[in-house]
């Protein structure tokens, strides 16, 4: 217990680290910025005009993705903040047996890895809307070690899931990657579909792994003295509620803007071609980031039923989206430097000349999750980063397959120990990150080893 209590205080001391020295995310990107700036001029040899133009060239060349990742969140958000999810959360958390916490830890994280699996935006927004009815189910269920199983598939499967942003965006036709814009070279020679990356047997072996091991870790964690829980009146306070019944329309705007025939057309609109590409082409090929946000747009419209519920919930999503919106020209920039000048060029042989071909898979799964902890943002990161990792790795024999596998698992895993994905659960449950980042590290540590292993045996040329 002495060694749990000691991974704790590690845990807190690395979070009032954090919080006092890493600054908001966009000017965390205006410093990668003027990194990249200095590499390319001391590094690269560039000219400081060549590269005020290259970032600039780049700034406009993530609009595209940059939507995607936008609607993604958007149509995540008005999933699940829709009145039969809300009945299903209730019902859901009613299951464990509220004098056995550990049940509810269990359902917590369960809930956790699934979602997450499926689509992490969705998992960012359900679970933070899951986590307040299962401590009201559950009253003697620690409230710290409940929110930190509540995000544990952020840091273990999401990037290995469904909606894993580095695979989807080699799937997509017409990616930054394979087409760049002002006629850089490709990075990539061919689309990779996601039977090959995200259904591959060594994305899902590892995947397996990892969860598992953080299953077990913070089942282990929950104490059995000194169990901190909520008041009721401050259960009350975070509990949500259903959402407001439409006002009766009484004019001609507001019927039509209730009616059900939009949303019944618009789902036909949207499911049909995607059904008959899937049919068509096969599942693996049209899987991709636009196929993913196609499947959420439509479960909102149905869960939503009419236009106008629909629309209010897609609003309150771009709060959540946001980030994303205004930081991605700006990663966009990164980009061009990387693209338009011998950037990518001269990284790429520095990370061939200090790796092999064997410990090329590790040193990506590391260095992705280092890099995780400064640009919280895995699609962007993976356009700043590919174009020098595919190149040394190409230098090195090692598959781009493999190296895209490494970079999603150790992408994953620092969100463990950083606050950005935890801010809506902690937003709705009104705690701090460093009230759960004590247990959240412990996670992280074993996850790490883990997944470290796993790096060390996965093939480099899969």
């Amino acid at each position: 217990m002495s060694v749990l209590n000691g991974f704790r205080k590690m845990g807190l001391v690395f979070t009032s680290i954090t919080e006092r020295w890493i600054p908001d995310a966009w000017v965390i990107s205006m410093i990668l910025t003027f990194l990249a700036i200095i590499m390319c001029i001391f590094g690269a040899g560039a000219t400081l005009e060549e590269t005020v133009l290259a970032w600039g060239d780049g700034v406009w060349t993530l609009l595209g993705i940059s939507m995607q990742f936008t609607i993604a969140l958007v149509a995540a958000s008005a999933v699940v903040s829709s009145k039969p999810a809300y009945r299903f959360f209730d019902r859901l958390a009613s299951i464990p047996n509220p004098d056995k916490p550990v049940q509810a830890v269990i359902m917590a994280a369960v809930f956790s890895l699934i979602t997450a699996y499926i689509n992490w935006a969705v998992s960012l927004v359900a679970c933070a809307l899951f986590t307040p009815f299962l401590l009201r189910r559950n009253p003697n269920t620690d409230v710290r070690v409940l929110i930190a199983a509540a995000y544990i598939g952020l840091g273990t499967v999401w990037h290995g899931g469904l909606s894993g942003s580095a695979p989807l965006i080699l799937a997509t036709p017409d990616n930054p990657l394979l087409n760049p814009a002002n006629g850089a070279e490709p990075v990539v020679d061919r689309l990779y579909p996601i039977t090959e990356t995200l259904f591959n047997a060594w994305n899902i072996g590892i995947l397996l792994l990892l969860a598992a091991v953080a299953l077990v870790t913070i089942c282990l964690l929950h104490p059995k003295d000194n169990v901190k829980t909520l008041k009721p009146e401050h259960l009350d306070k975070i509990l949500p509620k259903l959402p407001d019944d439409d006002e009766e329309a009484n004019t001609p705007a507001q019927k039509m803007d209730r009616f059900r025939g939009w949303t019944i057309l618009a789902v036909i609109l949207l499911a049909y071609p995607l059904g008959h590409s899937i049919i068509t082409n096969g599942f693996g090929t049209s899987w991709t980031i636009n196929a993913y946000n196609i499947t959420f747009l439509v479960l909102a419209l149905i869960l939503h039923g009419n236009p106008s519920s629909f629309l209010k919930a897609c609003r309150r999503g771009v709060d959540s989206a946001w980030g994303v919106i205004v930081q991605y020209p700006f990663y966009g920039g990164i980009f061009g430097l990387i693209q338009f000048t011998d950037l990518g060029h001269w990284l790429g042989e520095f990370f061939a000349s200090i790796g092999t071909q064997e410990i090329f898979p590790w040193l990506v799964y590391a260095y992705s999750g280092f890099m995780n902890l400064f640009v919280p943002s895995a699609g962007s990161k993976w356009l700043i980063e590919a174009p020098f990792l595919l190149s040394a790795g190409a230098e090195l024999d090692v598959s781009v397959i493999t190296i895209t596998i490494a970079y999603c698992f150790g992408d994953a895993v620092t969100n463990l120990i950083q606050p950005f994905f935890a801010i809506p659960l902690l937003a709705v449950t009104r705690m701090r990150f460093g009230d759960i980042v004590g247990y959240t590290f412990l996670v992280a540590i074993l996850v790490s080893l883990a997944g470290s292993v796993a790096m060390v045996f996965i093939p480099p040329m899969l």
